[in-house]
């Protein structure tokens, strides 16, 4: 019961529904990129997830790393599915030809990311701030740095880390005590300890670059005062850095992956980006990984469905109420597929799977045309559909891998508990996704009080009415989809005129907000999907659940917050 990518279902999302190949030709690095690349693409990297990565899966959650005087041992095949996929070019898929990347498209690195998530979480954390770790040196460092480490980083030959919490911070960056000496060759000694630094020591790569969050002598306090520094395991001359792996710490999930305690040691590193400006650089960097986190959401949700389905197809339990379905006679009556409450568990996630990710692939399509279109106003309009997508995929995407593992586990009954079948460990790598990354909540507080709430929601608006456009008002099904579009832009209004009368009010709100916004990117997107396969068995009997088991939630959230906003006292008291 290895996980199966579906290349077939992600090109009728991504060709049929998005319309990807044209408006990617659009864009001059890919102007030679046709749907028959994409599709051998997708093809060969689903029968590697499906042949290299999913098979190792189980065997490195229940054998685990081992740690041993400093060192890191990852479970056995690891080590040589890591090479394989690096040596294969898989990580190198959209990075820039001149880096030694392949220089494809954004969205063809995001469904990759989604299968090998899928196929074995604990392996794919090795390489899921490569990425990241790319984009913000390749933006921030200096020629030196991009010479020594850009290309061995694209190509995945060394792996980075993201060195940024530390025990009595956790998210707030603030406090950071991480210290950063100048030295007289342009170097910095660096000296502190990080906590939960997902591959800090292992034995994938010979050498591990850390991006580390740090504070300089005269920095002022606060974020404001934060640097980035580049701290290699191993200097230029080849010897060990003064970086120390302490312990690695004992998880509910995610065995295969090393999550680090790391001390630095006076340890040789140089600046990323500008003094006292480390957050800027860093961003870069976080923003990139959370649209993962969100597609790690959508891949386990999307395994964790899998394993449900098949078990369901097979386990026979009483006689199913209703007639014995007709396609199938009636020796499949007593299958507990045939059984509603079943039904409703395996389509309702079935719903998720597939709405989030057509909007995901959206959001990786707009990536790309912020970094490549010639139009100033397209960059712009892409820049802030990414901005304020993000956190509702990562946050949404990744509560609904959670919860809907625990429905399908469900489906199970008893076997669902025990470690034999699998799903529990779906369940049980899933939860960590809710946290890193930045919490739903910090998700939540940034989509509405650091994006929606600064311009008075004008942002949030313009991006409805361009989904609202793409919508025909003539199909009675995309005009309610448009009516709830239109209610999501008056509620942004509603809580606008709130905040103002209370501050508390949209951290309050804030989940409730997050969660509507991606109700009605749900309902966008199978509008989208009905509209370019009507009435095909495979996409309908999903959109039906979803129309039935999971968009009632859209009123829910709504009341929700118009409730708290309408509980305010709009007419500020006299001074």
């Amino acid at each position: 019961m290895n996980f199966q990518p579906r290349p077939d279902e992600v090109r009728f999302l991504l060709q049929t529904v998005l319309g990807a190949t044209p408006r990617l030709r659009a864009l001059a690095p890919f102007a030679e990129f046709d749907g028959e690349l994409q599709a051998q693409v997708l093809d060969e990297a689903g029968k590697f997830v499906a042949e290299v990565i999913a098979p190792i899966n189980r065997s490195g959650d229940e054998e685990g790393c081992r740690f041993a005087d400093g060192e890191v041992l990852t479970p056995p095949g690891f080590r040589a599915a890591y090479q394989a996929l690096s040596e294969g070019g898989w990580l190198a898929l959209s990075a820039a030809p001149e880096d030694g990347g392949q220089g494809l498209p954004a969205v063809l690195e995001a469904v990759l990311f989604e299968w090998l998530s899928a196929a074995n979480h604990g392996l794919t954390m090795a390489p899921g701030l490569l990425h990241g770790a790319y984009e913000c040196l390749r933006h921030h460092g200096s020629e030196e740095l991009k010479q020594r480490y850009l290309s061995k980083i694209a190509s995945g030959e060394w792996l980075a880390t993201m060195c940024l919490t530390e025990a009595h911070a956790g998210s707030d960056l603030g406090q950071v005590r991480t210290r950063a000496v100048p030295q007289g060759d342009g170097s910095h000694r660096v000296s502190g300890g990080k906590i939960f630094i997902s591959g800090g020591e292992h034995d994938l790569t010979e050498n591990i670059v850390h991006l580390v969050l740090c504070r300089l002598p005269d920095a002022p306090a606060g974020p404001k005062g934060l640097s980035l520094v580049l701290v290699p395991k191993r200097l230029p001359d080849g010897t060990r850095n003064a970086v120390h792996c302490e312990r690695i710490e004992e998880k509910m999930g995610l065995h295969g992956s090393p999550t680090c305690v790391m001390r630095f040691d006076e340890a040789t590193g140089w600046l990323i980006g500008e003094p006292n400006r480390g957050l800027a650089a860093m961003f870069v960097m976080m923003n990139a990984a959370r649209l993962h986190v969100a597609l790690q959401g959508i891949g386990l949700l999307d395994a964790a469905w899998q394993k449900a389905a098949a078990y369901a197809q097979e386990r026979r339990q009483m006689r199913a109420p209703g007639p014995a379905p007709a396609s199938r006679g009636s020796e499949a009556a007593d299958l507990i597929a045939e059984h509603p409450a079943i039904r409703r568990i395996l389509d309702t996630q079935r719903a998720w799977v597939d709405g989030a990710r057509l909007v995901a692939y959206r959001t990786a399509l707009q990536l790309d045309i912020a970094r490549h279109d010639g139009d100033a106003k397209a960059r712009e309009r892409a820049q802030r559909w990414c901005a304020l997508v993000t956190p509702v995929l990562k946050a949404a995407c990744t509560q609904q891998a959670f919860h809907g593992a625990s429905e399908c586990l469900q489906v199970f009954g008893g076997h669902g508990y025990v470690r034999e079948w699998g799903i529990e460990q779906v369940l049980r790598d899933a939860r960590v996704t809710m946290i890193y990354e930045g919490t739903n909540e910090i998700q939540a507080i940034d989509l509405l009080v650091r994006k929606v709430l600064p311009d008075g929601g004008a942002g949030m608006s313009a991006l409805l009415l361009e989904l609202r456009d793409e919508l025909d008002a003539a199909r009675d099904i995309e005009a309610d989809v448009q009516r709830r579009l239109a209610q999501l832009r008056y509620l942004g209004t509603t809580v606008v005129m709130a905040a103002a009368a209370d501050a508390a009010l949209p951290y309050e709100v804030a989940d409730d907000y997050l969660r509507v916004v991606m109700l009605a990117m749900l309902a966008w997107a199978w509008a989208r999907i009905e509209r370019a396969a009507p009435g095909e068995p495979r996409w309908s009997q999903p959109v039906a659940a979803f129309r039935r088991w999971v968009l009632p939630e859209f009123e829910m959230r709504l009341g929700i917050v118009k409730r708290a906003c309408e509980a305010v006292t709009l007419t500020r008291p006299a001074a």
